[in-house]
């Protein structure tokens, strides 16, 4: 190492390939809920919570179901990258994206060593144009659902292992998707780590059934705290709209008055109600931009 050149001509001589360089991905996790239809005009309809996949028209994995996402270019920051690749493939654009984790799993794509950096978005679906672009053969909305199969807890000499077992699935109206995915949690002392596996998948492509169940988790904790559920709502709505919404996403039934408590801050009551034919007239609320 030469110290006695200036950083000017050190950059001019600076051999890139000093270092091998991996290639670096975005991957986007787009999730909704959406209502299904219903015969039953008095009863409200149902609500699913549902993620966006592309289906690949390429090796590797062509035929098989990804998140949406691509190769970040050299002249392009990764969040550029992520609004670019979302829009060439699914038609969307000028949404909010929250970035969620980087996975650099040494294997993780069968081409050459990748780093992904995966973002999250929760959107009204009802306002999206999707269509599949580029080198997505199409594009669709799953719905989906995660839960706890087992969990095992090994007590050890300086703490405890604790492994789950969460089953994923992911439901169209042609087609299903499974996978399992185990996580390991290692506490030794104030030393805390988090592995996760996928330990079997079917028709999800590369290693994001692990992505999908990690979005899923942070989705879930983030909307116990903030007001990420609202980006789901329309500009009014009544306060069981509101709870089905949080049903769906956390998958478990909330007490009503213990669910209006929690967001009594969060809403503002107007003098509106609902006019659909076949259910009572409910109030409508609209969202506070400014809670206390």
């Amino acid at each position: 190492m030469n110290n006695n050149i200036s950083e000017k001509d050190f950059l001019a001589s600076y051999d890139a390939s000093k270092y091998e360089r991996p290639s670096v991905t975005v991957d986007m996790l787009v999730f909704t809920v959406s209502e299904e239809k219903t015969e039953n005009y008095r009863k409200l309809p149902e609500k699913t919570f549902k993620l966006l996949l592309i289906k690949r028209g390429g090796h590797p994995y062509i035929g098989k179901w990804a998140l949406p996402g691509g190769f970040v270019m050299m002249n392009e920051s990764i969040e550029e990258a992520a609004y670019r690749e979302l829009r060439e493939e699914t038609n969307i654009d000028s949404l909010y994206l929250e970035q969620l984790y980087t996975w650099g799993d040494v294997n993780r794509d069968p081409r050459t060593r990748v780093i992904s950096t995966s973002y999250l978005s929760l959107v009204d679906s009802s306002k999206l144009n999707i269509q599949a672009n580029d080198d997505a053969d199409d594009a669709k909305w799953f719905t989906v659902t995660l839960r706890l199969q087992k969990e095992e807890k090994n007590i050890t000499e300086q703490g405890y292992c604790l492994m789950q077992y969460y089953n994923l699935k992911l439901v169209s109206e042609s087609e299903t998707m499974i996978a399992v995915i185990k996580i390991e949690k290692t506490v030794e002392g104030r030393i805390v780590k988090i592995k996760r596996e996928i330990v079997d998948s079917e028709g999800i492509a590369f290693d994001h059934a692990k992505i999908i169940e990690y979005g899923i988790e942070r989705l879930r904790n983030k909307i116990e705290y903030t007001d990420i559920a609202f980006h789901l709502m329309p500009e009014r709505f009544t306060l069981t709209e509101l709870q089905q919404v949080y049903e769906i996403i956390l998958d478990t039934e909330l007490l009503k008055a213990n669910f209006r408590r929690k967001i009594a801050d969060m809403v503002i009551e107007t003098n509106e109600y609902t006019k659909d034919a076949g259910h009572r007239p409910s109030k409508l609320f609209r969202y506070n931009h400014n809670p206390c």
